[in-house]
């Protein structure tokens, strides 16, 4: 095992410093989640996405803002307000195209940090408590995504937004009491874009920055997983540093540093060569103003809603009524709360694990893509049935988890962490 040099202490504070601390503990802070974090050794590139997440919300955080200066929600000049922050506010153009690639960027970072969460046993005791928070940052990350894309107003938006909360009349009783109450008018107007606006720009980011803080204070009071799935807390030296472990700061620190690098010449190639990325991130439909008389030709959400999209329609309606399909499509979402207890298996790690977890994550991994192509495409020829198949592979997948992973064949899990990629 290499060894890893202790970071020696500062030393003496100035007046200033010792001033502030004994007000504030920035000190102390500093220590308890950088400084004096002891993290596992061996993280790799799949823990790189934790920390873009975390860059990716700032980015749409400090863009919001700025965009919010411009914009006027109201349904006959949101359009127009995005076309003038387009057209003649000063560097707007990159604003607007930073905040919708971010978007789709903050999607990406997700889904790969809670896939990572699932090759690794992050979700395993002691952070089931961290995986929840996980997930009701993601169930909030898409009501946020889903508000912010209504609000330029174009005709894709208007039109997604009508069918999305169309969708919740289909609910017995309370249906629709419960769509008027979301538009807060009979139809997609004003009432409707001036609560989106206020949830997207104010309640639901709160709300989001608020959950991001308690998952990171859970996960640093047990300690980051690691490619082993070892609890390196359980090995210490004489002083209680953990044998496996080193100060977050500086090693993982610089180390993000170039996993950020990677990250913004992708991310700024998009921005500046490919905005709409091919109609992925912006829909052509999106450039022309909202007409309730022009239906655009193929109603579909963003990239990042279409597995769950391809879900909903690939429940056959019942008696005139797509409740069974929104209650698939929810129950979709509200299963990942529980996979903590119905993965059974002894060992945390894919490193060892054995073949029949291997072959349901690559089957899950494929059946949750072909969800998500199936969602962009029009219903029609192979693709409700690819649907179908998707849809029955991705709950498979937990459903049936309890099983596989208790009768699947696992290898020894070392003591220390190791060092291989």
């Amino acid at each position: 095992m290499a060894s890893f040099p202790e970071i020696p202490d500062s030393g003496e504070r100035s007046g200033f410093s010792q001033w502030i601390n004994e007000r504030l503990p920035v000190a102390a802070f500093w220590k308890k989640h950088l400084s004096e974090y002891y993290a596992p050794k061996n993280f790799n590139f799949w823990y790189f996405f934790g920390g873009l997440a975390i860059l990716v919300l700032v980015n749409q955080l400090i863009t919001g803002i700025f965009l919010t200066m411009s914009y006027k929600p109201t349904a006959a000049e949101a359009f127009a307000s995005v076309e003038y922050i387009m057209r003649d506010v000063r560097w707007g153009w990159l604003l607007r195209y930073m905040h919708s690639t971010g978007a789709s960027a903050f999607f990406i970072v997700i889904y790969l940090h809670m896939f990572r969460a699932l090759l690794y046993g992050s979700h395993r005791k002691p952070r089931e408590l961290i995986w929840i928070f996980g997930c009701l940052i993601f169930v909030l990350l898409m009501a946020e995504a889903f508000m912010g894309y209504v609000l330029p107003w174009g005709n894709m938006s208007y039109w997604g937004a009508q069918v999305i909360v169309s969708l919740f009349s289909s609910l017995p009783y309370i249906g629709q009491s419960l769509v008027e109450w979301i538009r807060g008018d009979y139809y997609i107007a004003d009432a409707t874009l001036n609560r989106f606006f206020a949830l997207h720009v104010a309640a639901l980011p709160l709300a989001l920055v608020f959950l991001v803080v308690v998952h990171l204070a859970a996960l640093h009071e047990v300690g980051s997983n690691n490619p082993d799935g070892i609890e390196i807390k359980k090995l210490k030296d004489a002083k209680g540093i953990p044998l496996d472990g080193i100060p977050f700061h500086p090693y993982y620190t610089v180390k993000d540093l170039v996993g950020t690098a990677g990250f913004l010449l992708i991310f700024c190639g998009i921005i500046f060569f490919a905005p709409t990325f091919g109609g992925l991130f912006l829909e052509e439909p999106n450039f022309e103003p909202a007409n309730a008389l022009q239906t655009p030709p193929h109603i579909a959400p963003v990239w990042y809603f279409t597995p769950y999209y391809a879900m909903l329609r690939a429940v056959p309606s019942f008696l005139g009524t797509q409740v069974w399909g929104v209650l698939v499509m929810g129950a979709a979402i509200v299963i990942l709360f529980f996979v903590p207890w119905l993965d059974r298996s002894p060992v945390k790690s894919i490193r060892y694990r054995g073949p029949i977890f291997k072959l349901a994550l690559a089957v899950f991994v494929v059946a949750f893509v072909m969800l998500g192509v199936c969602g962009m495409k029009p219903p029609s020829g192979i693709y409700p049935q690819l649907a179908k198949i998707g849809t029955f592979l991705y709950f498979a997948f937990f459903l049936l988890m309890p099983w596989y992973t208790r009768i699947d064949s696992v290898k020894p899990v070392p003591e220390r962490v190791t060092g291989h990629a």
